[in-house]
């Protein structure tokens, strides 16, 4: 066994936030739980000194180390030489640690996978960044384009307890009276629509309707199932706007973008946009170049404003709703230029952080978490006395066979108008769309930058005996599923814990450097 005693002080100082956790004593195992922090510790102690090569493991689990519930794979890879086909060396997971290998889960949503999440965030901070100041494939030029930063919002379906805001006379922001009201304003249903309480920001009350029964939550999940469709249709009107200024000074003009949805707390997405005027090279029609001078913010904020203003239209026919629902905008549009200053203005560092962050998020703001439901599990989370509970309620009776009184028009475009996808979508309360999207020449792509980093990763795990080969080889894997999750809570936290520290590790290199940086400026 190589494992010294050394390892496995290694492997305690890792876990010693769980120590602190259970107490100081050694904490009882209690067999009748499937998961406790006693039995994760124990597990992990005795995979750390069993393991004839655990610093192996440790390596072949490091590519999905911190995920909560990675892929196992099982199958083999073959090395082939480009230029001749021939197969040079073949492994099997038979001959690798625990006769699997471990894939990350890749799922965005930080609630269901916090690692992956934050891998996920930081590939679209360096995407959204990269359409702001140029790399990865951007001309650097793109910096003398004008920027706006835009938040569209949702049309109101009822009245909601929040958050407002007010900036005072010191410039801080202060919440107020959620909503005020001197007499009493009851609804049809007899509830009171005042609230005199000044609700903080992350209280769970935010979002909720004051009346159940007076929100319309049918009209909600259509318009949230719709929101990409509308948004669509939206950057076109844009789009055409800018094009008839364009011909009428005699130049051309793109419009480009990066965009993210965020679930609000009270269930409807809303969409936080950077949008970009390009030039076009008429000799090179794919080149980014700085569009006309008279092309600036204000022709890229007005376009935005009579888009966001002048587009709307209604759904399809439905059994509960003939006439159908009207989709368009809410009142509340938000532009703001993006510049390289510091005085008041937004920087493109401070978007892109923004924008990642919130790409991460699902429904959880509004108290509902779930995978996706079936007729087996929808009663669990569709109910009367909730706000979540109605919104799922309204998607899984919406999205009823057939609802579709047109199945013609349906069917159209991939059925992206089809009431069947609020059964398909109920646990992302209908919003079906992708939660981060861009249009095609504003930035490079996610599956770029996750090449990069297999590519990085590929020549870091080279064999010694490959490192003097000057012929170019491929990877080709045959694999099939064996599982999901990590064989037991203690291998699980000994690869958190492993991810836990390269993610230290790589901060203090990061912060070393940038100190380096500032003290010599050559």
């Amino acid at each position: 066994m190589t494992t010294t005693r050394a390892n496995i002080q290694e492997v305690l100082s890792g876990l010693e936030g769980l120590g602190q956790a259970t107490g100081n004593t050694r904490p009882a195992v209690d067999p009748g739980k499937r998961y406790n922090a006693a039995s994760g510790l124990e597990e992990a102690i005795h995979r750390a000194a069993t393991t004839a090569d655990y610093d192996a493991w440790l390596d072949h689990t490091a590519s999905a180390a911190g995920c909560s519930r990675p892929i196992q794979l099982r199958g083999e890879s073959h090395i082939v030489s480009e230029r001749t086909g021939r197969i040079i060396s073949t492994r099997h997971t038979d001959d690798m640690p625990d006769g699997v290998i471990y894939k990350a889960c890749g799922n965005r949503r930080a609630a269901v996978c916090p690692s992956c999440a934050e891998t996920y965030r930081g590939d679209t901070y360096q995407l959204v960044l990269a359409g702001l100041t140029g790399g990865k494939g951007i001309p650097a030029s793109v910096r003398q384009h004008p920027c706006a930063f835009v938040t569209f919002t949702a049309p109101s379906f009822g009245p909601v307890h929040s958050a407002r805001k007010t900036r005072g006379r010191d410039g801080q922001l202060r919440n107020q009276i959620c909503r005020p009201r001197r007499k009493p304003d009851p609804c049809p249903h007899g509830i009171d629509q005042r609230c005199s309480q000044v609700h903080r920001d992350g209280e769970k009350i935010l979002g909720t309707p004051l009346c159940l029964d007076c929100y319309d939550h049918d009209h909600q999940v259509v318009w949230n199932a719709l929101s990409g469709e509308l948004w669509r249709r939206t950057m076109e009107r844009a789009k055409d706007t800018l094009r008839s200024w364009a011909k009428k000074h005699r130049v051309t003009l793109k419009l480009s973008y990066g965009k993210v949805a965020e679930m609000q707390s009270r269930g409807v997405a809303h969409f936080h946009a950077l949008l970009r005027l390009d030039g076009t090279n008429p000799l090179d029609p794919g080149l980014l170049v700085v569009p006309h001078l008279a092309a600036d913010f204000t022709l890229l904020a007005a376009a935005v404003r009579h888009a966001v203003e002048t587009t709307r239209f209604r759904s399809l026919p439905h059994p509960d709703k003939p006439d159908g629902w009207l989709i368009h905008w809410g009142q509340q549009l938000d532009v703001k230029p993006v510049r390289q200053a510091v005085d008041g203005v937004i920087t493109e560092t401070a978007v892109a952080g923004y924008l990642a962050k919130y790409a991460t998020k699902g429904a959880e703001a509004t108290g509902h978490s779930s995978a996706r439901l079936t007729n087996a599990t929808v009663n669990r989370y569709a109910t009367e006395h909730t706000h979540a509970g109605r919104l799922v309620d309204a998607c899984w009776r919406l999205g009823r066979p057939g609802s579709d009184l047109d199945p013609g028009q349906a069917a159209k475009n991939s059925g992206r108008l089809s009431y069947k996808r609020l059964r398909l979508w109920a646990h992302m309360l209908g919003f079906g769309g992708h939660f981060s999207t861009k249009s095609r020449q504003y930035s490079t792509t996610l599956k770029a930058l996750r090449e990069a980093r297999a590519n990085w990763r590929r020549e870091r795990h080279r064999t010694a005996e490959h490192t003097g080969d000057t012929e170019t080889t491929l990877i080709v894997g045959n694999f099939t599923y064996a599982n999901t999750g990590w064989r037991t809570i203690g291998d699980a936290l000994l690869a958190s814990t492993a991810a836990a520290k390269a993610r230290e590790h790589r901060r203090i290199a990061r912060d070393e450097i940038e100190a380096l940086s500032l003290e010599d400026p050559s």
